[in-house]
């Protein structure tokens, strides 16, 4: 518990930390706002209506959630990524070990802090996102009757909570590649670099990309085909049943964890 505390300390005043939320919810407000602002001008009447359906309440809160869940992965990704790569290059990891810190537990520990960060920042940046989809509603005309739906909005803490495990997996999956390289840069271009070779591979290997990190994190949560930008009008991918794919987050989860432990432990820390 010390280490975990502590560490919330020391990441909560990294410039990464806000860099990071503050990109992810200054991106989703820019497009909602904009949504709304230019819904009138768009030529093609299904696009307005898949344009106009993404602010349309109850729904748009799945809109919101879906935004967070596909690109948000991404920033969860990098995150994971910096705050791991910065334990070999800044040396924090070395003087950790060298005052008698067990590795494993200060592993775990630190992620634990990267976790907890992901959850504060996935509540603010949907919290972000509703009020953009707002005010995006108000710009294009739509009636926000049903920003109060009952139904939708108790079902908001489930989603939450699996969507928080999905950037937890994600998060930690940048968090072991960056370990894995010791160093930062390294650590966000290879996560990058899957992040997009898995979004490509949909076209080649459909029926193995629904079991990979980054679609599991998705389709765990419970989200209407087309929740997102845009009608659903294109070839629907596969994905696995939400409770089938959390078992399979979990599994990913886990596993990066333990590999960071086990590298970690392994390692020789000179300098």
């Amino acid at each position: 518990m010390r280490l975990f505390i502590a560490g919330l300390r020391k990441l909560i005043r990294r410039p990464a930390t806000w860099i990071t939320f503050g990109v992810l919810a200054a991106l989703m407000s820019l497009i909602y706002v904009a949504i709304g602002a230019t819904a009138d001008r768009v030529a093609n009447d299904p696009q307005r209506v898949a344009a106009l359906a993404a602010l349309t309440f109850p729904r748009a809160y799945d809109s919101v959630l879906s935004f967070l869940l596909g690109l948000g992965g991404l920033f969860a990704l990098i995150f994971g990524a910096a705050i791991a790569g910065s334990e070999w290059t800044w040396g924090t990891l070395k003087n950790a070990i060298a005052r008698g810190e067990s590795r494993t537990r200060y592993v775990v520990a630190s992620f634990g802090s990267v976790g907890a960060l992901l959850g504060l920042g996935l509540v603010l940046a949907f919290l972000v996102g509703v009020v953009a989809a707002l005010i995006g509603a108000t710009l294009a005309g739509v009636s926000t009757a049903g920003v109060g739906d009952a139904a939708t909005i108790g079902t908001l803490p489930e989603k939450l909570l699996r969507g928080w495990v999905g950037f937890l997996e994600q998060g930690a999956l940048g968090f072991t590649i960056a370990t894995l390289a010791r160093s930062q840069l390294a650590g966000i271009g290879a996560g990058i670099g899957l992040y997009f070779a898995e979004q490509f591979s949909t076209i080649f290997f459909p029926d193995v990309v629904k079991y990979l990190p980054f679609h599991v994190a998705s389709a765990m949560v419970a989200l209407p085909e087309g929740g997102g930008f845009g009608g659903g009008g294109g070839a629907a991918i596969a994905r696995l049943e939400p409770n089938m794919a959390a078992l399979a987050v979990v599994a990913w989860l886990i596993g990066a964890v333990v590999v960071s432990a086990l590298f970690t432990e392994r390692a020789e820390i000179a300098g």
